[in-house]
């Protein structure tokens, strides 16, 4: 029977989430703990790729197995995994259903920080030098701008291995919260290597005076490359959640 797991992991130690030939990934320790409970050898589909160092606070694969109520299983396969990985529930769904190509979006969350603080320096980005010039609005006028695009050369890597750079973009929004902190929100239908992260630093940039709206707009019109572009560090950014149609046959969450 085919099964959907959802997780969170906290991604510092890993690289990604997808198997590495000479790292360790969030997939390879999944597939482990699977193998080594259900005991016959366990393939995994992720709902995505998150890239070295990015979270999760909603993640989901699927996998088949003969294994009898795998659902019943949770305590002992969060046994075998690391302390940074945890899987919240096993759901068995239909027999075609895939992680990866039925969600219908996905969102992430970046997370800056204008204070240090060193108990949560492995989950924002703390940029305590840039609190008292940054310019609220022109960050929200950058994550308007993007949601007037559906193709993004000059927010993807330059390696990218991407058959389309199109995505249709649902949500694009600053929040202000306490403690001089800041909340990207972005959901899409699906992202570029390295989008949310060019994104976040190039808005910051025009934010703080360092790069022109201009620059960021003509880039778009004319998709070309960003010069000046930055791309935020890793740690700051979470995949908060995945939506898929109720045909999967997923409880409601």
């Amino acid at each position: 029977m085919r099964y959907f797991a959802s997780i969170q992991y906290q991604g510092g130690q890993y690289a990604g989430w997808q198997r590495q030939p000479n790292a360790n990934s969030v997939q390879a320790e999944i597939e482990y703990a699977l193998s080594t409970v259900f005991r016959e050898k366990i393939g995994s589909m992720g709902c995505g790729r998150t890239d070295a160092g990015v979270h999760a606070s909603q993640f989901f694969f699927h996998f088949d197995t003969e294994f009898l109520a795998p659902e019943q299983q949770i305590n002992r396969l969060n046994g075998f995994l690391p302390k940074d990985i945890a899987i919240l529930g096993i759901h068995s769904v239909e027999e075609e259903a895939h992680a990866r190509f039925d969600a219908n979006y996905r969102a992430y969350e970046y997370h800056v920080s204008f204070k240090k603080n060193p108990f949560q320096s492995d989950l924002i980005w703390q940029v305590p030098s840039q609190g008292t010039n940054i310019d609220f609005k022109q960050l929200n006028r950058v994550a308007d701008l993007i949601k007037q695009y559906d193709t993004f050369f000059p927010f993807c890597k330059t390696n990218h291995d991407a058959h389309t750079l199109e995505c249709t973009i649902f949500e694009s929004r600053w929040q202000k919260q306490e403690n001089d902190k800041l909340v990207y929100h972005i959901a899409a239908n699906r992202f570029l290597r390295g989008m949310v992260r060019l994104i976040v630093g190039c808005s910051i940039r025009v934010a703080t005076g360092k790069l022109s709206f201009d620059e960021i707009k003509n880039a778009l019109e004319d998709q070309t490359r960003i010069y000046n572009a930055y791309s935020a560090p890793a740690q700051g950014l979470f995949l908060t959640r995945v939506d898929y149609p109720d045909s999967v046959g997923l409880p409601l969450t």
